[in-house]
């Protein structure tokens, strides 16, 4: 089912600003007996993007609402997507015209329930560098989809990219943690790359723990050169890489304890 302003549908105005310009924000979230998982969390960051974009985010019981409408009586996935809505052409923003709300659900999907140890690969696309919009899952995606057409191998689980400096950022579709010494280390997403919840939840979890989760500027050598190398998102939770193109890691026992953090105060 798909929600479009609270009412069923399949389509938006032709002169919507996420169409044209990819204008507005989304949230990918994992929904369970018709619940979405980790609501309060995914909630304040669909909120946070839509401040940094300068959008009214929707009034959250209103939304939470339209989740559990759309959501399977299982699993499932739900998708939220706010744009600025239809406005005339040219980049200045409209002036009193409302937001468009999407909101809509799909099966849980296959790569979900793939084994826990996966492959990778690096993509030769290297992401810009933009501050202003750093950390934001906009729906300007262009990159990630030229990242994803790089490969058509069904093994290979996911890629990671790098920034045009040369510093790792995460996967096409997920956030990067690696494990090195006993401690942990996730790449700084200052410059570009998305935060996601899970990410978030990790950061928040390891401080509960005491365990070192540290945010800095990683190279690929450091990722080559670590005991465990981990992806993770809303969807699939935390995984394991067995193997980045010709090299491979044996368990270093991380992969379980990033999974029970992550889970431990669901809501």
């Amino acid at each position: 089912m798909t929600l479009v302003n609270g009412h069923p549908a399949e389509s938006v105005d032709a002169l919507d600003r996420g169409l044209a310009y990819g204008d507005g924000v989304f949230r990918t979230l994992r929904t369970e007996a018709g619940q979405p998982l980790w609501w309060r969390d995914q909630y304040a960051k669909l909120a946070a993007d839509c401040e940094a974009l300068m959008l009214a985010c929707p009034d959250e019981a209103l939304l939470r609402t339209e989740v559990c409408r759309v959501a399977a009586a299982g699993e499932g996935v739900a998708k939220i997507m706010i744009t600025r809505g239809a406005g005339a052409r040219g980049y200045a923003l409209p002036v009193g015209e409302a937001c468009t709300r999407i909101v809509l659900s799909a099966p849980l999907p296959e790569h979900a329930q793939a084994p826990a140890d996966i492959t990778a690969r690096w993509c030769t696309l290297r992401l810009a560098r933009q501050p202003r919009l750093a950390g934001i899952k906009h729906l300007n995606r262009l990159e990630n989809v030229l990242a994803r057409a790089e490969w058509d191998d069904p093994a290979i689980f996911e890629g990671l990219l790098c920034d045009d400096s040369g510093a790792v950022v995460g996967g096409v579709m997920s956030n990067l943690v690696i494990a090195k010494a006993g401690e942990l280390f996730t790449p700084d997403l200052g410059q570009c790359g998305v935060a996601g919840v899970a990410r978030t939840r990790l950061l928040r979890a390891m401080e509960r723990r005491g365990i070192p989760l540290r945010i800095g500027r990683l190279l690929p050598d450091a990722i080559l050169a670590a005991d465990e190398v981990m992806l993770c998102n809303s969807v699939i939770g935390v995984r394991r890489v067995g193997r980045l193109d010709d090299v491979t890691w044996t368990p270093a026992g991380w992969t379980p304890i990033l999974n029970d953090a992550l889970y431990e105060d669901v809501d």
